[in-house]
Formats: C-alpha cells, sequence, structure tokens
C-alpha cells in the first residue's frame, strides 16, 4: 500500500486507540462477563450462562429502573428539545441583545452536572429552599420536592432540562441562521404566518440538526447518574433510580460485578437498537444540504 494511502489512517489512529481501550474493550468485556458469577461470594469468576439476566428479568426492582428510565428519558429529550427549538426561534428573530440571550441560556451548559444537581438541591430544601420560599410567599405550604415519590422524579428531571436546553439550543439556532432568507421571505409574501414558515420549510431545512440533537438528546437521558447519586440516591423507595446509577449500586455497592455485568450490556445493546431504528427510518428522511 502506497504511504500516501496510509496517512490518512494515521491521522485518526490516536482517536481509534482511545475509543478501543476506553469504550470498545470495556464495553466487550462487560459483555463478556455478564455470563459469570463474579461477587463477594466468588473468589474468582464461575460461568453462570444466563443467569445474570434471568436474575434481572425476574426482579421488581429492575422493571422498576426500567420504567423510571423510560420516563425520565421521554421526559427529559421531550421538554429540553422543544423547548431548545422554541427558545431558538424567539432569538433568531432579535435584533439586538442576541448575544446576552444566548449566553444566558447557554451558561447551564458548563456548570458541572455535580455543580448543577448541588444548586437545584439546595433550591429544593423544604425549609430553606428557594422554591419553597416563594410558594410560602404566595400562600402555598412547601413541597417535598426530592422526598416525595410521586414528584421526585419530576424534580430531577427539571435539572438535566434546565442543564442540556441551552445546548440544544444553540445547535438549533446555527441551523436556523443557515436557512436561505429569500426562502422565508418568499414564503413570508405568498401569506404563510410564523408558524407555517416554522413547520413548512426551516423545520425541514434543519432536519439534520433535529436528528443529530435527538440522538445527543437520548445518549444524555440514558446516562444521567450525576444528579441521581448526589440528589437522591436513587429514592425514594427506588422512584428516582436510573439505569446507570443502577449499575453503580450492583457493582459498586453490592459487588456484584456479574449482575452489573448484565446491565451494561443491555443497556449498550439498547442504545444500540435505538439509534440504529432511528438511522433506519428519521435518518432517511433527513435534509443534510444546509
Amino acid at each position: 500500500m502506497h504511504a500516501k494511502s496510509l496517512r490518512p489512517y494515521l491521522y485518526i489512529l490516536p482517536a481509534f486507540v482511545f475509543l478501543f481501550f476506553f469504550t470498545y474493550y470495556p464495553a466487550g468485556f462487560a459483555f463478556y462477563r455478564s455470563f459469570f458469577h463474579w461477587n463477594t461470594s466468588f473468589i474468582q469468576p464461575e460461568f453462570a450462562g444466563l443467569y445474570n439476566y434471568r436474575q434481572l428479568l425476574q426482579s421488581r426492582r429492575f422493571w422498576q429502573v426500567v420504567t423510571n428510565t423510560v420516563v425520565y428519558s421521554f421526559s427529559f429529550i421531550a421538554a429540553s428539545v422543544l423547548l431548545a427549538l422554541f427558545l431558538a426561534t424567539q432569538i433568531d428573530r432579535v435584533k439586538r441583545g442576541g448575544s446576552l440571550y444566548k449566553a444566558a441560556f447557554f451558561y447551564p451548559t458548563m456548570i458541572p452536572m455535580a455543580a448543577a444537581a448541588m444548586i437545584w438541591m439546595f433550591m429544593y430544601l423544604p425549609d430553606y429552599g428557594l422554591i419553597n420560599y416563594y410558594l410560602r410567599r404566595l400562600g402555598f405550604s412547601s413541597v417535598g420536592w426530592l422526598n416525595d415519590r410521586s414528584i421526585a422524579l419530576f424534580s430531577v428531571t427539571m435539572v438535566g432540562i434546565w442543564k442540556y436546553t441551552g445546548y440544544y439550543m444553540i445547535l438549533f439556532l446555527a441551523g436556523l441562521r443557515n436557512v436561505p432568507d429569500e426562502l422565508i421571505d418568499a414564503a413570508h409574501i405568498e401569506g404563510a404566518n410564523g408558524r407555517q414558515r416554522l413547520l413548512k420549510i426551516s423545520l425541514p431545512l434543519i432536519s439534520s440538526h433535529l436528528f443529530f440533537i435527538l440522538i445527543i438528546a437520548i445518549i444524555n437521558a440514558l446516562e444521567a447518574v450525576d444528579q441521581i447519586y448526589i440528589m437522591t440516591q436513587g429514592g425514594p423507595s427506588n422512584s428516582t433510580n436510573l439505569i446507570v446509577y443502577f449499575i453503580y449500586q450492583n457493582g459498586f455497592r453490592f459487588w456484584d460485578m456479574g449482575l452489573a455485568s448484565a446491565l451494561t450490556a443491555l443497556l449498550v445493546v439498547s442504545l444500540l437498537l435505538i439509534v440504529s431504528t432511528l438511522f433506519l427510518t428519521l435518518g432517511r428522511k433527513v435534509y443534510y444540504e444546509v
């Protein structure tokens, strides 16, 4: 093979090595270990076949975690993506001060999730929290945002929405700024209102941005763990336990690495199936010219 043809592969080699050792190999190793007993009862891993998977499928706690993860994911993705699109369309119309609005909404993205969770945890405090303070000022009683199992998952979801909406907004705004002005002006002359121009012109032209944001939002939803660890640790009554935190619990609290590996394998396979399905369905309808 000619030296020039090898040069592109040499450029991507460092990235490939990094991905192999820190992504592909750990995922493959977790899948392999999911077929073993690997906990404090076994000094050496012992082959167990599908035992770990059967244990999970027969566990009510596992299905509660799956339900929590699905509810969190749908709520987070729908709210953050729609809110980001709304903010992007509004800022796109601003003639002056647009940079200030963009900086204000994007700022939470730069805050580490651990710090964001701490901020919101103090805001949620029953007696001294900022939210309950204003509720009492308005004549309402305090709410146990993180202690009430009926609203604890909603409270945790708000942290993710607050943190990532600004990032998605910037991506939407980049797409909207590339939509040709002559198309919008022509539609306006033809009598199309703002909603029609958005749905019939802007959204189809920025479908590549929307598709990318959707994939990123799915990944962000399924990997949520920092706010759970800091704010609720899965409580109350397992009502906020999500799949990644459940993996952490089994692997590093209960020291059942075989079960944690099985959970990791299920998570990776589920994510691959979701993303593959999106690429095979919505991915074929994406417009990439803008």
